[in-house]
C-alpha cells in the first residue's frame, strides 16, 4: 500500500513534522513530497484536491485525507505510543478540525518558515517524490 503525505515545504513545523515522522516510521511506509513541488501540484490534480488547501494531505487507498483526519491516520501507522492519537477520530471533524486550523493558521508565526530546504540523507532522500 502506498501512502503519500503531501507538506507544505515553505513551512519549518510542517518540515519538522515530516522529520519526526520519519524517525518513527522504520518500515518506510510513508512517502513524501511538498504541496509546492511539480509532484506534489500532480498528485493534488490526480486526486482533484483543492489547490488552496496548504495543510497536510494525507493520500492514502485512493483517498485524500485532510488537516485532522491526515493528521491522526498518520499517527496510527506510527510506532511507538503515537498510534493512541488515533482515538481522537471519534470526535466529529468539525471539532477536530478547529484545533488543527489554529495551529495551521499561525504555523508561519510561531514556527517560521524555510528560506531553503534541509539536505535529506541518501536514505531519507528515497522517501521524498
Amino acid at each position: 500500500m502506498r501512502r503519500i503525505i503531501l507538506f507544505d515545504g515553505e513551512c519549518n513545523f510542517c518540515d519538522q513534522s515530516v522529520q519526526f515522522i520519519i524517525k518513527r516510521d522504520p518500515k518506510g511506509d510513508f512517502k513524501f513530497a511538498s504541496l509546492q513541488s511539480e509532484t506534489g501540484k500532480e498528485l493534488l490534480s490526480k486526486y482533484n484536491a483543492s489547490k488552496s488547501i496548504d495543510s497536510i494531505i494525507l493520500i492514502e487507498d485512493g483517498h485524500c485525507y485532510y488537516k485532522s483526519s491526515a493528521a491522526l491516520r498518520i499517527c496510527k501507522k506510527l510506532k511507538g505510543a503515537w498510534k493512541l492519537l488515533y482515538l481522537f477520530i471519534i470526535l466529529p471533524r468539525p471539532l477536530r478540525d478547529f484545533f488543527y486550523d489554529i495551529i495551521a493558521r499561525n504555523r508561519y508565526k510561531w514556527f517560521g518558515k524555510n528560506e531553503s530546504c534541509r539536505i535529506p540523507s541518501p536514505e531519507e532522500r528515497k522517501r521524498f517524490l
